[in-house]
């Protein structure tokens, strides 16, 4: 854990966030800056920076939850298609510095332009609702 990363102080509990999933080794919660309805983070407890500071294992590990997420977010919000990115550097657009990949629902009309949609502040409670949305198809794939 890194006491200046904002994702440990939501690992350790002293943060807020809108928690989807945790296990051991992982968690799953809301981007409060959200692409879309639905985006989230998936995240190793374990503090590291970038990929390359991640053993092989625990990248192939983490890769393996990211399809069930984007399944249970697809579900959840009725998205007809989804993407998944993961950035590491600052040239890189990590805003950050702690592993995680974005699974980012998407939307027939969401980029009429082709552009991103704009990112925006979310309300605690709407990301509240999202997450259980979301927990809920989880705990139903995992079946």
């Amino acid at each position: 854990m890194s006491k200046s990363c904002i994702f440990c102080s939501i690992i350790a509990g002293e943060e807020n966030g809108a928690q989807i999933y945790r296990d051991p080794n992982f968690l799953v919660i809301m981007d409060k800056y959200p692409i879309n309805p639905g985006h989230t983070l998936v995240m190793p407890i374990k503090h590291y920076e970038n990929l390359l500071q991640m053993p092989s294992a625990a990248v192939g590990r983490l890769y393996a939850l990211v399809p069930r997420v984007a399944k249970a977010v697809v579900s959840a919000l009725k998205a007809d298609g989804f993407n998944v990115g993961q950035n590491n550097g600052i040239a890189a657009n990590q805003i950050v510095p702690h592993v995680h990949v974005h699974v980012v629902p998407r939307f027939k009309d969401d980029s009429p332009d082709g552009k991103w949609p704009a990112r925006r502040v979310t309300p605690q409670e709407e990301l509240a609702k999202l997450a259980h949305k979301i927990k809920h198809e989880i705990t139903l794939t995992s079946k």
